[in-house]
């Protein structure tokens, strides 16, 4: 696979530019700041207030704003987006409504939108520290299912490359796991000596801090 990076492959693939993006599932804002700096409209929309939190709590950027809201009943009108994008958020849908928000994602868009779905795959050396805490297997493989079963959207294109995770400190780590899943901080804490292990084991060392191989796959849909 091409390595690459996850927020250059977004910005390379969509045409950002005066377009309005929904961000589904948009953690603390980063990618929400990030697709704005290049000219987009952004609406991020996020469930966790803890996330939300964050999001707010960091400094503001012109033409972005961050709502609380669920993938399967987005907060915006019919027909009025140009790009939804689900990064690294749909295998977080729970499983039952995950049809259901891609539905909402073409609900929303305007004719000729497109949809942007980011996934990791369920291999690699980051993926295999993170499993103990939560195997993603099964949910990952279920949100791929969905798309493909998906009849309100077409397919465009599909790609995968190596995204290189860099995490400074074995506690920069935890706080990355437990963010996305506010159930993980147990289970991470009751597990630590093991997860240290492996965060040593199949990290490699650089001036950065540690880094991890992750495969991704994007496919780009579009409203049928």
């Amino acid at each position: 696979m091409d390595r690459r990076r996850n927020t250059d492959v977004i910005v390379e693939t969509l045409a950002l530019e005066g377009k309005r993006v929904i961000d589904v599932g948009c953690g603390d804002g980063s990618l929400v700041r990030h697709m704005a700096k290049f000219g987009a409209q952004v609406l991020g929309v996020e469930c966790s207030p803890y996330q939300l939190s964050k999001a707010r709590a960091a400094a503001a950027v012109p033409r972005t704003e961050i709502v609380e809201g669920v993938g399967q009943a987005l907060p915006a009108p019919s027909g009025q987006t140009d790009i939804v994008v689900f990064f690294n958020s749909l295998h977080h849908v729970p499983p039952a409504f995950m049809g259901k928000a891609l539905e909402e994602a073409a609900r929303v868009l305007c004719p000729g939108g497109q949809v942007y779905i980011s996934e990791p795959l369920a291999e690699g050396l980051f993926f295999q520290t993170c499993r103990p805490v939560d195997d993603e297997t099964e949910v990952r493989a279920l949100a791929y299912q969905a798309l493909k079963a998906c009849t309100v959207l077409k397919p465009v294109q599909e790609f995968r490359y190596l995204h290189t995770m860099t995490m400074k400190t074995f506690s920069a780590f935890r706080e990355r796991i437990i963010s996305a899943n506010s159930e993980r901080e147990a289970r991470f804490d009751a597990m630590g000596e093991e997860l240290q292990a492996l965060f040593n084991a199949n990290g490699s060392r650089s001036e950065d801090g540690w880094n991890f191989e992750q495969p991704m796959r994007v496919n780009v849909l579009a409203k049928a």
